[in-house]
């Protein structure tokens, strides 16, 4: 989908001639796909038959008979020739990035996930984003411990060797901080997804289950909170209620079944489906019990909800049902009209994503999105959906309905309860102009 290595966002393409092959288009009714769908792709079948002719001459020509390209005429590379496999040069691009004075150091920064170059559900170990409050550390596996203390019965301390001969677990979730989006409650300046969306990203985490831990260490019956501790420089704390610690939180060392990269937390840190990525504390080092909040500093001056009248809400980590279409989006181009494939992510903190509706319209028509693959618990999901582009200025949004049968707000409702003075936890709907040349850029509606 994208025009070269040198265009952070690239173009977007119609489909090959390939996918439009007759035969596909005639299987469609026996596939059981919908009268919609048949006649947007037999649009786009005009379109693409009448290019044909012009590719076929290309390909035909003695030109392209004999231009055999080198790397199909020389030896290749030799096996391990990257002892650890890297990406394609052309795809040299493609790498998180920070946004320029965001913070004022880069220690304390954020380096985003490009969602608009991303397939599938799973982002690239090499590619989740970043977000530090003090830098991040590489710590020395065999000299990292793990305490559970508090209101135990018996206080212990782990090894990094004692946790992974545990019985362990791997599950796939997604991880987003809670100041995702947040520069959208005031103003569309940030102009692509992966600067308004790009603390965003999912994986599969292997560890210990902490409810496993806690039950070995004998916890207090009456305890109704645990602090979790990191061991950087900034020693992150953070309070999680038991309900929570006690169902699917991990204590995690793997991820996308290799060893945590340092920059998420190597070797140990915290995985808290569902809820906003400061407690998935890293370099995790201590899990203390007790029977009430803490009011660490990042939970009382931090990672709070500002509302309308002045009084903030504090505690309020779970990340709400919320989608995206990272294709089309800011900083694309469309280059051609005829038929696009929207693509997207939606994803809930309260269950599973059960439907996704996609506008070309801005709101005023939805029709349904097809979910890829499977549609986990606390995870991203990948939607699709099929348009075709006459040329027309369109305002592309998705919306997400999940388990719970909560349903994506519209801007204007968001900040009718919230106001705009808020940082965090802001899961509105985002719209995508497309204007009549074809560039996408980010709006604001309501």
């Amino acid at each position: 989908m994208r025009d070269d290595a040198e265009s952070a966002q690239g173009h977007v393409r119609p489909a090959p001639e390939s996918f439009l092959d007759p035969a596909l288009v005639a299987d469609i009714s026996a596939n059981g796909v919908n009268q919609q769908r048949r006649g947007l792709l037999k649009k786009a079948l005009a379109g693409a038959v009448a290019a044909m002719g012009s590719a076929a001459a290309v390909a035909n020509s003695d030109s392209n008979i004999v231009d055999i390209p080198e790397w199909s005429k020389i030896l290749g590379k030799p096996v391990a020739a990257n002892p650890y496999g890297l990406p394609s040069k052309y795809e040299a691009n493609i790498i998180r990035r920070q946004s320029p004075g965001l913070t004022q150091t880069d220690q304390a920064s954020v380096a985003f996930t490009p969602l608009q170059s991303m397939f599938g559900m799973i982002t690239p170990s090499g590619l989740h984003f970043e977000r530090h409050h003090q830098g991040w550390v590489d710590i020395d596996p065999r000299r990292h411990r793990f305490m559970i203390n508090g209101l135990v019965d018996t206080p212990m301390v782990f090894t990094m060797e004692d946790l992974m001969r545990m019985p362990s677990v791997s599950r796939m979730h997604f991880l987003e901080c809670g100041a995702n989006t947040a520069l959208e409650w005031g103003n569309s300046a940030v102009p692509t997804v992966q600067y308004t969306h790009g603390m965003l990203s999912g994986s599969e985490w292997t560890g210990v289950p902490l409810s496993l831990l806690l039950e070995r260490a004998g916890y207090n019956k009456k305890a109704r909170y645990i602090l979790a501790e990191g061991a950087d420089g900034s020693s992150m704390t953070r309070t999680i209620n038991m309900e929570n610690a006690l169902d699917d939180v991990l204590v995690a060392y793997g991820q996308n079944g290799e060893m945590l990269r340092p920059e998420q937390g190597y070797p140990l840190r915290l995985v808290v489906p569902g809820v906003q990525g400061v407690s998935w504390v890293k370099w995790l080092r201590r899990i203390e019990v007790g029977d009430k909040p803490y009011a660490t500093k990042d939970e009382t001056s931090h990672y709070v909800d500002l509302m309308p009248d002045g009084m903030q809400r504090q505690y309020t980590a779970i990340q709400e049902a919320k989608s995206v279409i990272t294709s089309p989006s800011g900083g694309q181009k469309l280059m051609n009209k005829g038929y696009y494939c929207i693509t997207g992510l939606a994803w809930s903190g309260r269950g599973t994503v059960t439907k996704v509706e996609v506008s070309t319209d801005g709101g005023r028509n939805w029709r349904e999105a097809r979910l890829e693959g499977p549609a986990l618990p606390k995870m991203l999901t990948r939607f699709n959906a099929d348009w075709v582009w006459q040329g027309d200025e369109a305002l592309l949004q998705s919306r997400v309905h999940d388990s719970t049968g909560y349903i994506q707000p519209q801007r204007a409702e968001l900040v009718a309860v919230r106001g705009t003075r808020s940082i965090y936890h802001n899961n509105a709907i985002q719209t995508w102009r497309v204007n009549q040349s074809g560039e996408v850029d980010n709006v604001q509606l309501g």
